[in-house]
């Protein structure tokens, strides 16, 4: 599941809990009974189930409930029903959820998930919500037709696969068996051919949905990186807006003289080439342009071009009222009729089985309780006999309910019209009815809108993308100049991820072997020049809004260490016999000189040959290079967080005979082709993290591209020790043995050399100082714990 504002990240204890009550709590409300939040656009998905933006998947959550919440660093809350306090930041907070959760390892490997439910909680439409709900809930994330965000059906559960397997939807067959399929065992030629004139149709308006996407949000790019004549003829209007979306996307390039100028002519993938006067590129030439890049293979096509647009949301448009045969399943073997490891222990209980431990399955458990009655039909319903709410590999139910929610969240789904979704308080809450009656959702595109709509009372709370002239339109409406003041309240919490620079072992190493000490040293005098370049840099691109780190690991994270750990380190600030290389007395332009000569002993100690005279190197070692590639991606002019590091970088190599090329494409698809094909040497990027620091995917040995994995491992690092202590945290629920284990991993990372952890960026919200009152807002909001928990606290002034 997603980490949502109430998934699992729910709400905490109020004071009191039912209606009646709440007259007793103090004094009657008298503020307000509407708050406005500024929103990006809408894809009208509002299902905790096919929920794909976070948008959508907020306006779901206003209306739901988790199974199982979380605490403010991210942390899962085992005793939601008992009430569990933890303390955080100095301060204990209690939290309350829908359920308590025993989870109890068994000798034989096996983990069995116990959930004991609230008697109390009831839909915004009355009914109570049961462990009904809760398995009805689950097998629709199970069900093997199910495509929407959740890998809830990834988990080790007991029977799952059993359940799964012996069926698959029509839609999928058809794709899988492909254009000119072999034989027609599960579908016929007519439903074949109907469903791929609808992919063609839909792929003409998915490519233009590219070109809107590009044009919609790269408009400045235009202008800085042509500038002039060109600047002002590619417009979304113009002869050229396919043709520019296409470029920008890597399908094809700007026709250029033997002067490096534009000639105004485009050449696609396909090699046609259109002067764009009298032939030019359409979205069809796009998508023929798509179609042939990924040979059939629409899923990864999907995947990885989509900007804002799903495609198979668009074939089922075309598709119109047979989009629901096509999503259903056609029963192709043998299958289970239930899945085992799920079972209903009582009315209001239910426990989980599944066959190994996994660190990551209690985030998973974490999922909406949907109302089976509203989503399902409680006549296709009786547990006993393997009825579940729906028919199994038929969805059209939970799917028709796509644009309204409903749920046992704070608020119910009234409408959404005009770009604005409109909630109302449920009455019903378990928590006690909010205090604010309504709460409208409103699309706002631009940062600059929605601070001039706090500004001008239009609007409550926004969560504007930061930067330098946003700042400063903050600081322009409050009287004081600063960030809060009277008319704007300011809060920033780091974001879910961290940026990094990455160099590849198999790239950049001495000899054969990529873990060698005399590969580590040649990564480590690129990495501790890079690292001693940040905090510079970092603060001229971001100003406030970003950090320095020193682990390859969010700061959002538990696991992250903390400055005031007995072992914390700067990242690269030992030299090659592991004595520091900086003291507290040093300027900066003494710690870049001290940084540059540490990589000159690292680089010597790699092999490089030293001429004392030159003060220069002369040649590498055998398999190691003179000169490197850097990839950064920064639109081609160096709009890039790492692109000034790099560049200091380049120039301080320069001196000591190395050469680092700086490749800054406008395209950023050639740092992902560069990755993807495993032959990037040296690149800058961002990771998205998780609420769990789970190291797998991206540091496991068998995830190094080519290897057969997940190919997500670009840094390919190939670490016996590493791989056992990843497989270790991954088996345990302790979590301090976990956080322990992860330093170790973060300093192998480090060690190898082939990660410099470069910068935390923040997000905002911001609230209107005049009409909220902030001192009902919920205290301590982090990545984890947003503004909207204890929401039904909240109040207007």
């Amino acid at each position: 599941m997603k980490s949502t504002l109430f998934k699992f990240l729910a709400v905490v204890l109020v004071l009191c809990l039912m209606l009646p009550v709440m007259a007793s709590c103090g004094k009657k409300y008298t503020g307000g009974d509407t708050l406005v939040v500024g929103y990006d656009p809408f894809s009208e998905k509002f299902s905790p189930f096919f929920a794909k933006t976070g948008y959508d998947m907020d306006v779901a959550d206003m209306t739901q409930v988790g199974l199982l919440t979380g605490d403010r660093e991210g942390n899962i809350v085992l005793k939601g029903k008992t009430g569990e306090t933890i303390e955080y930041n100095g301060k204990a907070y209690e939290y309350k959820g829908i359920a308590d959760c025993t989870i109890t390892q068994n000798q034989d490997g096996t983990v069995v998930y116990e959930f004991d439910l609230r008697r109390n909680v009831r839909f915004s439409d009355g009914e109570r919500l049961t462990a009904d709900d809760v398995i009805f809930s689950m097998y629709v994330f199970s069900d093997p037709t199910y495509n929407g965000s959740s890998t809830f059906y990834t988990l080790p559960i007991k029977g799952m696969e059993e359940y799964r397997a012996g069926m698959t939807a029509l839609n999928k067959l058809i794709l899988e068996a492909g254009r000119d399929a072999a034989e027609y065992k599960y579908f016929t030629k007519e439903e074949a051919d109907k469903y791929w004139a609808a992919v063609d149709e839909a792929g003409v308006a998915f490519a233009q949905s590219i070109v809107d996407y590009v044009f919609a949000n790269y408009a400045e790019y235009v202008t800085t990186a042509y500038g002039g004549k060109w600047g002002e003829a590619i417009t979304a209007d113009s002869n050229y807006a396919v043709a520019f979306g296409m470029r920008l996307w890597g399908f094809g390039s700007w026709v250029k003289n033997d002067a490096g100028e534009f000639t105004g002519e485009f050449k696609d993938l396909n090699g046609k080439v259109y002067d764009c006067v009298t032939t030019f590129p359409t979205a069809q030439d796009y998508w023929d342009n798509i179609d042939a890049a990924y040979g059939g293979d629409y899923v990864t096509l999907n995947a990885t071009e989509a900007a804002d647009t799903d495609l198979f949301e668009l074939v089922d448009e075309k598709l119109g009222d047979d989009a629901a045969k096509y999503n259903a399943g056609v029963v192709t073997g043998e299958s289970a009729a239930k899945i085992e490891g799920i079972e209903k222990t009582g009315n209001y209980s239910l426990k989980v089985t599944m066959t190994e431990f996994d660190a990551t399955a209690i985030y998973k458990l974490a999922l909406s309780v949907a109302p089976m009655h509203y989503y399902g039909d409680k006549a296709k319903y009786d547990y006993d006999k393997n009825m579940f709410g729906f028919p199994k590999g038929d969805l059209s139910s939970v799917r028709a309910k796509t644009t309204k929610p409903m749920g046992a969240g704070p608020y119910k789904f009234v409408s959404f019209e005009n770009g604005i979704v409109l909630f109302e308080r449920n009455e019903y809450y378990y928590k006690g009815a909010p205090k604010i009656k309504y709460i409208k959702f409103q699309e706002i595109t631009t940062a600059a809108d929605k601070v001039a709509g706090i500004g001008s009372g239009t609007i409550d709370i926004a969560n504007p993308s930061v930067n330098d002239d946003i700042l400063q339109a903050i600081k322009n409406a409050n009287s004081n100049g600063q960030l809060t003041g009277d008319v704007i309240t300011y809060n920033a919490v780091d974001n879910l991820g961290y940026g990094y620079i990455g160099i590849c072992a198999d790239n950049v190493k001495v000899g054969n072997d990529p873990g060698s000490d005399a590969s580590k040293n040649l990564r480590k005098g690129f990495a501790t020049l890079f690292a001693v370049y940040r905090d510079a840099v970092i603060a001229s691109y971001y100003g406030e809004r970003a950090q320095v780190i020193q682990y390859p690991i969010s700061n959002t994270s538990w696991a992250a260490p903390r400055p005031a750990d007995a072992d914390y380190e700067i990242a690269y600030s030992k030299d090659v016999n592991g004595n520091p290389i900086y003291n507290d007395s040093m300027t900066e332009t003494q710690k870049y000189e001290a940084a540059l000569n540490a990589a000159i002993d690292f680089f010597k100690a790699a092999g490089y040959t030293w001429d004392d005279a030159a003060k220069k190197f002369t040649a590498a070692p055998a398999g190691a290079k003179m000169t490197y590639e850097a990839i950064v991606p920064g639109d081609g002019i160096g709009d890039h967080p790492a692109y000034g590091i790099l560049t200091s970088a380049k120039s301080a190599l320069e001196t000591i005979g190395i050469t680092l090329n700086i490749n800054d494409p406008s395209d950023s698809n050639v740092l992902w082709t560069a990755l993807e094909a495993g032959t990037g040497e040296i690149w800058a990027a961002a990771w998205q993290a998780t609420a769990d620091p789970d190291m797998y995917q991206i540091y496991h040995s068998s995830n190094v591209v080519g290897k057969g994995g997940t190919d997500s491992n670009h840094y390919a690092i190939a670490d016996s020790r590493l791989d056992e202590l990843i497989m270790a945290a991954r088996k345990s629920s302790d979590t301090s043995f976990r956080k322990t284990t992860y330093k170790q991993c973060l300093d192998i990372i480090l060690d190898w050399g082939v990660e410099v952890p470069t910068y935390q960026r923040q997000n905002c919200v911001i609230f209107s100082t005049a009409r909220i009152n902030l001192d009902t807002l919920t205290p301590d909001i982090t990545t984890f714990w947003g503004w909207a928990n204890d929401i039904e606290l909240l109040e207007m002034n």
